[in-house]
């Protein structure tokens, strides 16, 4: 039963869930905080994997709280659940999208939606910031990071296995 409710729920998050990944984990938080899935700490857990693992940031929030709920067919179903509204909206998008690229209620609307994105992104800080303790070690890893992606433009793939190796000798 768990599994079909992940189907669900995940569909639903699938459907409504706008600005990609990131910007779609406040919905998640919502949810999981909702069905008393899991607790904050463990939700900041799943944002950390989301993103350093291969893929969409969201198919694998999807995954994580699938097989953490139900195994492997928890995870499975959770993960189609999320996949399949974004692979239909997306070829009904293109479709009409070629057809009306050019008018402007289509551009305006796009325009609108960019804002959206960037503040739901924005929100999703503010949960994560709920579950970090805020030391100065966190926030020289923070600085450090922001300098090395934004100033030296390093690979955020060895950003992120810098600061694991550093964040594994200064917390243990």
């Amino acid at each position: 039963m768990t599994s079909l409710l992940l189907l669900g729920v995940f569909f639903k998050i699938g459907m409504f869930g706008f600005g990609g990944g990131m910007a779609t984990l406040p919905l998640v938080f919502q949810t999981v905080d909702e069905h008393s899935w899991m607790g904050l700490n463990e939700f900041a857990n799943l944002v950390a994997i989301s993103q350093i693992s291969p893929g969409p940031v969201m198919v694998n929030a999807a995954t994580y709280v699938g097989y953490n709920l139900d195994g492997i067919l928890g995870a499975l179903l959770a993960t189609i659940g999320v996949i399949i509204p974004s692979f239909i909206f997306t070829l009904i998008a293109m479709k009409l999208l070629k057809k009306y690229e050019k008018t402007t209620v289509v551009r305006g609307a796009l325009n609108g939606l960019r804002p959206v994105s960037i503040g739901l992104i924005a929100a999703t800080v503010m949960f994560m910031l709920k579950s970090v303790n805020i030391d100065w070690i966190s926030g020289l890893i923070f600085l450090s990071t922001v300098v090395m992606s934004l100033k030296f433009k390093i690979n955020p793939m060895l950003i992120i296995l810098i600061m694991a190796f550093v964040g594994a000798f200064v917390y243990i």
